[in-house]
């Protein structure tokens, strides 16, 4: 593979896979409330926000870092009081005890307004509206997490740009056309030197698990499965990678302060794309070069299929990133490119269909699903097994079986995305 699309891969790797404090969506209106504050230049005295409905979705159920609570109005008060949009998804690092008490106090006034957006040009869409005296400044977020695509104050355009692509709204011109060979022939030819960045992965996503499994936090699955499920799954690599990665979500999605490394915009993803694969590492003892190419191999698969799902959908994210995760778990594995898109195919043809009802505690029961799968997968890959064509969704090529995962996730569960959205806010 020539420098050029190597590095063309990098930058698309290192745009993908970054830290976040928090759950994203949250995290991503309170980084858009951040960038109005700081343009009105005072604290809103009323916030109006549309959002999309996957948006409220995924912010209902889920905590916000360092404050106890659950749901948009603490994430949106602390973007405005204490929020940083320089920190990017890390906007909410500096929330304090006192700033939490601020917040609340800013939520009892009514000064929040937040609306369905049901027209939004995106299914990750944020256009908050800050008002002061006579002051008024509109900020938007759209098509990923970070993604700016208009400021305005006083009816003055600061600055605007096009939202980019649905499938994610970061892509450029410069980002390769991904497909699975592409995908590995990348993880393991690139020059190690070119990729440890990956590693940072490992570290971020492993001090969540551990942070975890010394607290209380979600539904404490993680601590659950290592202190009591030996008599059920046995001391084993799938018990042990359902322990680290079940409990790096529970402590994201139970508001721990602590960042963890996303993919394509959700630290979930990037939770599961990376610990069952650091996991399994450490039990077979796996050098630093192993781990490197099979974390690329897992974020990298991820990216791809996201390339096509979009940012956000009806399918859970945990289905995209654990067939991230088989992969890698192939590599660690000994196998080759054959078992890799077998593996894949075995994923595919268990989990598609796996709803998304909201980021929240239980995120972490879906994760498991995800790992348990990603390891049943790779080791019937490792044997030769693999679903057939003659078998569902699966085609004979496994970049077709990708794509018809993802065409039912971003075209066919439209319905279902709104009856889930229906059903979560009419309880």
């Amino acid at each position: 593979m020539d420098k050029i699309l190597r590095n063309q891969i990098i930058d698309l790797i290192k745009r993908e896979v970054v830290p976040a404090v928090g759950c994203t969506e949250p995290v991503a209106v309170a980084l858009c409330v951040a960038k109005a504050t700081e343009t009105l230049g005072c604290l809103p005295e009323k916030l109006e926000l549309r959002l999309s409905g996957n948006i409220i979705k995924n912010a209902m159920g889920v905590g916000i870092p360092g404050t106890g609570m659950i749901g948009l109005p603490i994430a949106i008060a602390l973007g405005a009081l204490v929020g940083k949009s320089d920190y990017n998804l890390e906007v909410l690092r500096d929330v304090t005890p006192d700033a939490v008490e601020s917040g609340k106090k800013y939520i009892s006034e009514g000064r929040i307004n937040i609306l369905l957006e049901a027209e939004a040009p995106s299914n990750l869409h944020i256009d908050v509206r800050a008002f002061n005296e006579d002051q008024k400044v509109r900020a938007v977020i759209s098509g990923s997490h970070t993604n700016f695509i208009l400021i305005e104050k006083d009816g003055e355009v600061i600055f605007e740009k096009s939202a980019g692509t649905e499938s994610s709204g970061t892509e450029t011109s410069a980002d390769p056309e991904l497909n699975m060979q592409m995908v590995y022939d990348f993880a393991t030819t690139a020059p190690l030197e070119e990729i440890a960045f990956i590693l940072e992965a490992k570290n971020l996503n492993l001090a969540a698990a551990q942070h975890a499994l010394k607290g209380e936090y979600g539904h404490c699955l993680g601590s659950t499965v290592l202190h009591f499920g030996e008599r059920f799954f046995g001391d084993t690599p799938v018990a042990h990678a359902i322990t680290l990665t079940s409990a790096a979500c529970d402590a994201r999605m139970g508001g721990a302060l602590v960042p963890v490394m996303s993919n394509s915009g959700s630290g979930n993803q990037g939770i599961t794309a990376t610990m069952p694969v650091v996991s399994y590492a450490m039990d077979i003892d796996a050098s630093e070069e192993q781990l490197t190419r099979a974390l690329i191999l897992s974020h990298l698969t991820s990216i791809y299929i996201k390339q096509s799902l979009g940012r956000l959908s009806a399918l859970c994210g945990c289905v995209v990133a654990s067939t991230g995760a088989t992969s890698g778990l192939v590599y660690l594995m000994g196998g080759g490119y054959k078992q890799v898109c077998d593996a894949v195919k075995n994923m595919v043809a268990n989990l598609t269909g796996m709803i998304c009802d909201g980021a929240k505690p239980s995120c972490s029961m879906k994760i498991s699903s995800g790992v348990s799968t990603a390891m049943m997968s790779a080791m019937l890959a490792m044997q030769g097994f693999a679903v057939t064509s003659a078998e569902g969704i699966i085609s004979d090529n496994v970049d077709e079986t990708i794509h018809n995962l993802t065409s039912i996730g971003r075209d066919s569960m439209q319905a279902t995305d709104k009856l889930v959205l229906k059903i979560m806010t009419c309880k």
